[in-house]
């Protein structure tokens, strides 16, 4: 597994590379020290992780994001800040990035990169659960919605309902009675028919239409 560190603390970004680095299977590919890096590093390396921080000095980590994105829409991109600021969080939920951690939580940092590697958003419950906050005010002019617009089938709403509740894959196939594959299957044509990224757009689809 190949990532990429952007840090304007060099002492935070070797910090970082030296927990990565410990485990076989993660290559820190480069380092950078401001937003305006990341771009040119993703070009060169492609990582499968971009994990950057949000206050850097010449260009934050979330306009930086948003250009990495605009150039690779599959970028996997795990934003770190010392703050669980809620403005970062709603950017980080409309640029499309997968995640967002605190710096100070070092023990999700491997589990959540190998997450994010895999496709999964860590945004975690604390921040799922602010999700319908986060869109109140989009919703206040919102039109008549139909499921039935986007063929999504009443089983495919049940998952989109429970996704929105913060539930794993594990835990929905168990209130559903069905295996993990058949919603993984689910997930998938959801994306597709919504025209989504990731789990956690569909939650944010699910409160903007609920």
């Amino acid at each position: 597994m190949k990532i990429i560190i952007i840090d304007d603390d060099i002492f935070v970004s070797e910090a970082l590379k030296t927990i990565l680095e410990i485990n076989e299977d993660i290559t820190v590919s480069a380092t950078g020290s401001d937003g305006r890096e990341a771009l040119e590093l993703y070009r060169k390396f492609r990582p499968d992780v971009l994990l950057m921080d949000i206050r850097m000095k010449e260009m934050n980590g979330l306009d930086a994001s948003a250009a990495v994105l605009k150039e690779f829409p599959d970028a996997r991109i795990l934003l770190l800040t010392t703050f669980s600021d809620d403005e970062y969080i709603v950017k980080a939920l409309k640029l499309g990035a997968k995640g967002y951690l605190l710096k100070q939580d070092y023990n999700s940092l491997l589990p959540s990169i190998r997450a994010v590697c895999t496709g999964q958003s860590v945004f975690g419950n604390e921040i799922m659960s602010k999700i319908p906050g986060y869109i109140q005010s989009d919703t206040e002019d919102k039109t008549d919605f139909s499921y039935e617009e986007y063929d999504i089938s009443p089983r495919e709403q049940d998952v989109i309902r429970l996704i929105a509740e913060g539930m794993s894959n594990k835990e929905i196939a168990s209130r559903l009675f069905l295996s993990e594959g058949t919603v993984r299957n689910y997930l998938s044509s959801i994306l597709s028919k919504l025209g989504l990224r990731d789990r956690t757009q569909v939650a944010v689809f699910y409160y903007r239409h609920k």
